[in-house]
């Protein structure tokens, strides 16, 4: 994949032409790559939802509404921000986006800088939520490479329990504790006690997110 692949990207719907236009030009220049629609179907149909970068998205458009847009995105599983534009905007228009899973409601005109520093946010925030998504996925695979054993002396490791107080408990020589313990930081790739109890307090966090 090359850089302006990984580079962050930022789709503008709106089947405004001059409005559409003025906002890519606006968005470019600032350094982000950007990519026009007029119809929200055909940008439905192609958005690549691997992506990092935000979604600009007008609200009121023939056919599908920037509402249903939004809910059609935030169904398919995909989590990029969605700024939403309106000229009409009302309080009911903007709960609903909101409520919709939009990252901001702004009112045509807009601000310029408003807009950009919108969308900077967002993408930060779009980076951020994905490598915290890579490390638990990273985290749930090292845990997984754990034995049954393994699992139960970290859960003890964790309550601070020293290691003659986890053998009494697990029926275990001090030997064989201290075996597994250092399969432990090398597993979870841990390079010391307080390192080894972030791993584990991140599996569990991570774990409360995914069912919660």
């Amino acid at each position: 994949m090359n850089a302006a692949q990984q580079s962050p990207l930022v789709h503008l719907v709106d089947d405004d032409a001059g409005v559409r236009d003025a906002l890519a030009r606006l968005i470019a220049s600032v350094g982000l790559r950007v990519q026009p629609w007029d119809d929200p179907q055909a940008f439905l149909d192609r958005f690549d939802r691997a992506a990092i970068g935000a979604v600009v998205l007008d609200v009121r458009m023939p056919g599908l509404s920037g509402l249903t847009v939004l809910d059609r995105l935030r169904a398919e599983g995909a989590d990029q921000p969605v700024v939403m534009l309106t000229g009409h905007g009302t309080v009911e228009l903007c709960r609903r986006a909101f409520k919709g899973g939009a990252a901001e409601f702004l009112e045509k005109p807009v601000d310029d800088d408003l807009l950009l520093d919108t969308l900077q946010q967002a993408i930060r925030s779009h980076v951020r939520s994905r490598e915290r998504r890579q490390a638990d996925a990273g985290a749930r695979e090292r845990y997984a490479q754990l034995s049954p054993r393994e699992r139960e002396v970290l859960l003890l490791i964790v309550a601070g329990l020293t290691n003659k107080e986890i053998g009494r408990a697990l029926s275990l020589s001090p030997r064989t504790v201290e075996a597994h313990r250092a399969n432990l930081f090398v597993k979870l790739q841990a390079e010391s006690l307080a390192a080894l109890i972030r791993r584990y307090a991140a599996l569990v966090e991570a774990d409360a997110e995914g069912t919660g």
